[in-house]
């Protein structure tokens, strides 16, 4: 085996380029998580939710949720966000599971509420509301339409 050494030059160089776009497209997509305090939300269904996905206030990302659990006492799916220290939100703030578009990625969208109490390290969000998918909206579009309105009591 008699390898020239501009090979073994390329090679590398091509390793490091490799390297240096893994890095960048790492940083762009900001992917890292959101380091401050954490908290906690009750839904009912999340809907695709994951672990790492986005925490939004009016599109910009202030948070990451770190984890899901099933609380066994109600059967809620408690999802826990580690939310950036610099923002301060309102006990009576709003979390939803919403989408990205259609097929898009789920992420939390917080509503700021308006009192002078914030949310601190460990504390629960009161206000929620559950992930509406397509077929539940497809479902009550259709109920809605086809009630001619006899059945109301």
């Amino acid at each position: 085996m008699n390898k020239r050494p501009v090979e073994t030059i390329m090679g590398i160089v091509v390793l490091a380029v490799a390297a240096f776009f893994a890095y960048f497209a790492y940083n762009v997509s900001d992917l890292q998580v959101v380091k401050g305090y954490n908290v906690t939300a009750k839904f009912l269904k999340v809907g695709g939710l994951t672990v790492g996905s986005d925490v939004r206030i009016n599109g910009i990302k202030v948070g990451t949720v770190i984890g899901q659990s099933l609380d066994d006492t109600d059967y809620t799916a408690e999802v826990k966000m580690s939310l950036s220290s610099d923002i301060k939100l309102p006990v009576d703030s709003v979390a939803s599971i919403v989408s990205d578009g259609l097929v898009g990625d789920k992420y939390i969208k917080f509503e700021p509420g308006h009192k002078t109490e914030y949310l601190k390290d460990g504390d629960v969000v009161k206000n929620t509301k559950d992930f509406k998918a397509l077929e539940d909206m497809v479902g009550e579009i259709i109920f809605m339409v086809t009630d001619d309105g006899t059945n109301q009591q």
